[in-house]
């Protein structure tokens, strides 16, 4: 099967190269995809903009948002499908890719309800004038997608630029983008007019360089790592082009004496655990009092032991590492701590069966671990929790911001006073009190402060993102 959306058609890439499709339970190949180039976007990008200019922007607000909640329909209805098709591209449990299902499904009925109600305003002015200020869209919108959850983000992209009124090229990851192909099907089969979504599969130093360095782009939307996020700001500039990125964390979970350590527990260690850690605001520091330091490490210790490993089909906590190179990089951070003599305390099981070549790692807890380690400041992007202790509120505000990052942030207090404190402290695009997540939020406006990128996706803020203001000034008399 052809896997470039152009236009309405999908077609094979115009090198006729392709990818090879690994399975991270087994590190073998299972498929292939078309390994598209600066021609194949350049081809999308012409689509998009055909479709801006006829029967995609020719649409109304209540069109797009009709033709979004068909989409989702239609996911719900071939959920199933979905959730298998990216469980074997993940390596994730089915039970997560079943949420997973139902969270794209929500993202698209939630755009499609607010594709009419993202208004305007008139201005008061001087006499004899009238100033309206609009909301339009961008124009040609690039996404570019990551792998850890390729159906979610294809949502929480796709689906806010179409309610906005843009026509998009998305480039998701050659790492897993199957359960993309299918969505872009379904997107079809809603009704959506030929241009207004395309799909480009290749390399991202290829297909992804190209599209967001396209002189007809008129925004770009990106979730990566800080590194190559600084290449998609710099490329984008080159043409004015706006961007918003999200480029991962290094989130803390505080945890105070007075916390319930009944609710806290769970949730901290599904906090790193779910999706093998790989996940942008997985809470992956775990900042304690001192005084219940022994106490809590040692809860969840216990805790982490429990946590199994293993194929879709076991459904247990967690599954791979999506592909051999963060396999490898994962096991680094692990290795290294192991060696600089930081405690390991826990680590979890994979289970019996699985095969010996596919990218699994046991969850493991570091701690005490010291505030200058890499392990304490460096995003590992897998399922490794790095535990510290703090002495007070001043000390918790200190290290809970001492590294580059600052997308999420959990506070654990019963302490009124002290939740209001430190939430306006933390250096943090979320900050959740007593919770974590919140299951997936697609009403929270979600994005980071520091390295961590900036702009803001999900909720009703994401369509301010997608679309710019226009100023219309008439003198009546």
């Amino acid at each position: 099967m052809a896997t470039l959306l152009i236009d309405g058609k999908w077609v094979a890439a115009s090198g006729g190269q392709t990818i090879d499709v690994i399975n991270p339970c087994d590190a073998k190949v299972f498929t292939t995809i078309d390994r598209g180039t600066a021609a194949d976007i350049d081809l999308a990008v012409k689509a998009a903009q055909r479709a801006m200019d006829g029967a995609w922007g020719n649409l109304t607000a209540t069109e797009r948002g009709r033709i979004l909640v068909k989409a989702g329909e239609l996911i719900l209805k071939n959920g199933e499908e979905i959730a298998q098709i990216e469980a074997r591209d993940t390596g994730k449990p089915l039970s997560v890719a079943r949420a997973d299902v139902v969270a794209v499904a929500r993202y698209f009925e939630y755009y499609g309800g607010a594709a009419d109600k993202h208004h305007g305003e008139q201005i008061p002015y001087l006499n004899g004038y009238n100033v309206q200020v609009v909301r339009v869209p961008h124009g040609v919108a690039a996404l570019i997608i990551p792998w850890n959850y390729p159906a979610q983000m294809f949502g929480r992209t796709v689906a806010p630029a179409l309610a906005a009124g843009n026509a998009c090229v998305l480039k998701p990851s050659e790492d897993a983008c199957m359960s993309g192909l299918k969505l872009a099907e379904l997107l079809v089969e809603a009704g959506l007019p030929a241009g207004a979504l395309n799909l480009v599969t290749g390399y991202g130093y290829e297909a992804g360089a190209a599209l967001t360095s396209h002189p007809d782009i008129n925004y770009a939307s990106f979730t990566g790592s800080p590194e190559v996020g600084a290449m998609v700001q710099e490329s984008t500039a080159k043409h004015s082009v706006a961007c918003t990125l999200e480029l991962g964390g290094k989130s803390p979970q505080i945890v105070f004496n007075d916390a319930d350590l009944d609710k806290a527990i769970p949730i901290i260690v599904k906090a790193i655990t779910q999706n093998a850690g790989q996940t942008c605001s997985a809470g992956s520091r775990l900042l304690i009092q001192e005084d219940i330091y022994d106490k809590v490490v040692a809860r969840v210790a216990e805790a982490f032991k429990k946590v199994r490993v293993g194929t879709p089909e076991m459904d247990f906590d967690c599954g791979p590492i999506v592909n051999k190179k963060q396999f490898e990089r994962v096991n680094s951070f692990i290795d290294d701590a192991i060696k600089s003599g930081v405690p390991l305390l826990a680590r979890a099981t994979v289970a019996d069966g699985v095969s010996k070549e596919g990218y699994f790692v046991a969850p493991a807890l570091f701690g005490a671990v010291p505030r200058d380690h890499r392990l304490a400041c460096k995003e590992v992007f897998g399922p490794v929790l790095s535990a510290m202790p703090f002495k007070d509120e001043e000390d918790a505000v200190q290290l809970a911001n001492a590294t580059e990052y600052g997308l999420v942030s959990g506070i654990w207090t019963e302490n009124g006073g002290r939740q209001q404190r430190l939430a306006k402290r933390m250096q943090s695009g979320q900050v959740f009190i007593n919770c974590y997540g919140a299951g997936g939020g697609v009403e929270l406006p979600f994005g980071g402060m520091k390295r961590s990128g900036h702009g803001r996706e999900k909720g009703f803020v994401a369509l301010e993102e997608f679309s710019t203001l226009k100023t219309i000034v008439q003198h009546h008399g």
